[in-house]
């Protein structure tokens, strides 16, 4: 997927600056699809220059003139394509698995600190998903359409974060295990 298709789907969900679509991508599509300020503004450029998005200037008391972009007719063709293009399953490429799979080759220790690292980063992601969740899906058997769409983005997120943290903890739990093994074994 191209960074254009996320911005594409964010601005049909609402029109905005590309400082608030920098601020969208912080604080929700950032969670699956991370992208910088800079790279949101040159692709906010090129989609202006291929006719996905108008740009109107806004006037503002006191401050700038603000840019806000919409996207166009063959925005909307070019969404539409993508979205009836096949996806490729998720492969998942693990660093820490790598380092699981050595932990043995060197300080388990270690490699201990760093999967309690990333359990606690999943964690916590869980529970901003669950807070988001709270705040903004009380309802969810009401959903529909774009508000049910953004709903299943979330609880997936909620599923896959809550799957590390169980995984992270089955790691901890046997490596710990196995340590406690050896070093029995060193001393008996």
């Amino acid at each position: 997927m191209a960074l254009e298709h996320a911005i594409l789907v964010s601005l049909e969900e609402r029109a905005g600056s590309g400082y608030e679509l920098a601020r969208r991508f912080d604080r929700s599509f950032g969670f699956f699809w991370a992208a910088s300020h800079q790279q949101i503004y040159r692709t906010l450029k090129r989609m202006v220059e291929r006719d996905w998005v108008t740009v109107t200037d806004v006037a503002q008391e006191g401050r700038p003139d603000k840019k806000v972009y919409r996207v166009t007719d063959g925005g909307r063709a070019e969404l539409s394509r993508w979205l009836a293009e096949p996806t490729e399953p998720v492969t998942v490429r693990s660093e820490l698995a790598v380092k699981i799979r050595g932990a043995s080759l060197g300080d388990s220790g270690v490699v201990i600190e760093e999967i309690a690292r990333h359990r606690s980063h999943h964690a916590e992601r869980l529970g901003v998903y669950r807070m988001i969740e709270k705040r903004d899906f009380a309802d969810p058997d009401s959903l529909r359409g774009q508000r049910l769409h953004q709903y299943l983005v979330l609880r997936g997120g909620i599923r896959a974060e809550q799957g590390q943290l169980d995984w992270c903890d089955e790691l901890l739990d046997a490596l710990h295990r196995d340590r406690a093994r050896g070093k029995a074994d060193t001393e008996g």
